[in-house]
């Protein structure tokens, strides 16, 4: 059935604002910053402006008194001949309003839904991705806690216990699929302050940030038809948040790195108009036993080491990065499985999996993890989704 959705958003979470008339696939849409960096359209909504307690299952959950939320799932699986795979699936919820006006209509809403997912087959040298959009209403997308769920259509995180450590995530498109189950190895990481990732000096420029770092992960991957059993690793971040960048801010780097000693670290660098870092990137350091120490932008060296052209968007992405911690005794060089890992939806952003070489506490260690780039296809964002 063709549905026609006139929505009104903005996805902070990727820096879209637009107009958008959604029909059986979604037009191509501008993108820039200004969702993150404007106070405009934000009164009413909460902000991330004070530690707050959490409480699960329920914050698993969404939380409509914010505007922007996303429930983002990526991991590194392997076959048993070998083959390596990576995979993104990334739930985001949008509010229209700060609150929500009773009407009569099943169809009636002011929160609009859409996901992520991508596959890439290190084999093949490939990596796919698609996204879908849809209101938050009449059964078509949504979210819960308790029992935590986040689905849009037949997309979906399922918790598989009550306190949301153990799940399934399902998606497929275009014959490309995921069924996987994913269990918790350590407990939650509370990011920044107890929770409260900071990104700029402005209160209220923050976002409400955890994650599950080593969830391990079995099922069936499919790519053009062919489904394969998989295991491996994979790695959750749940964030929500109003408004976050400063007015300098012009795109961000993000890592997750899970290491063969069982430390994972989670660092972000959020890049300004004149080619410095935001003094409050940082990240976290997770240890063996799930013990975890904050990680301060000084702390952390990162170096480009080599580049990436896209030959779609023309947009110029660093490929390659030496990443040290002294003060935890890592020193780490990261290298994309496949350069071209390029997400070409509504909005064009690099997101992919990536290899992981070096030494932690003196000892060689391997690994893998997800690196998200933002900001650097500059006009690109107009390159339609798949």
């Amino acid at each position: 059935m063709k549905r026609i959705l006139l929505i009104i958003f903005a996805l902070a979470a990727l820096g879209i604002v637009a107009i958008v008339l959604i029909q059986s696939a979604p037009p191509a849409i501008s993108a820039n910053l200004v969702g993150l960096q404007s106070t405009a359209g934000t009164a009413g909504f909460a902000r991330a402006d004070h530690v707050r307690t959490f409480s699960f299952p329920l914050d698993h959950g969404p939380h409509p008194d914010f505007q922007t939320e996303w429930w983002y799932y990526t991991g590194n699986l392997d076959a048993a001949d070998g083959r390596h795979f990576g995979y993104q699936l990334t739930f985001f919820r949008r509010a229209l309003t700060p609150t929500e006006t009773p009407r009569a209509s099943d169809w009636a809403t002011n929160q609009v839904y859409f996901a992520h997912f991508a596959i890439t087959d290190v084999k093949n040298n490939s990596h796919w991705a698609t996204e879908r959009f849809s209101r938050g209403a009449a059964g078509l997308a949504g979210a819960s806690g308790d029992p935590y769920h986040v689905w849009l259509e037949n997309w979906a995180v399922t918790s598989l216990n009550a306190d949301g450590s153990r799940v399934q995530l399902r998606a497929d498109d275009a014959g490309h699929a995921i069924t996987l189950t994913l269990a918790a190895e350590k407990p939650l990481v509370l990011h920044g302050d107890q929770g409260l990732s900071q990104k700029s000096n402005d209160v209220g420029n923050a976002s409400y940030y955890y994650s599950f770092t080593r969830l391990a992960s079995e099922g069936t991957i499919t790519v053009n038809g062919e489904t394969v059993a998989v295991k491996g690793l994979s790695w959750m971040d749940h964030e929500f948040s109003t408004t976050v960048l400063g007015a300098n801010a012009v795109g961000w780097d993000w890592f997750s790195i899970q290491l063969s000693d069982r430390r994972e670290v989670m660092f972000f660098q959020i890049r300004q108009k004149d080619g410095s870092i935001e003094p409050l990137s940082g990240g976290t350091l997770v240890e063996p036993d799930g013990s975890t120490r904050t990680l301060t932008r000084d702390q952390v060296h990162l170096q480009v080491l080599d580049t990436w052209t896209s030959p779609v968007s023309g947009g110029k992405y660093p490929a390659r990065w030496s990443i040290s911690i002294p003060s935890a005794d890592i020193q780490l060089t990261l290298q994309p499985y496949v350069a071209d890992q390029e997400m070409r939806v509504s909005i064009v952003y690099w997101e992919g999996a990536v290899q992981i070489t070096g030494r932690s506490h003196g000892a060689a260690v391997t690994g893998s993890g997800y690196v998200e780039l933002t900001g650097y296809a500059g006009g690109s964002g107009n390159v339609g989704g798949q």
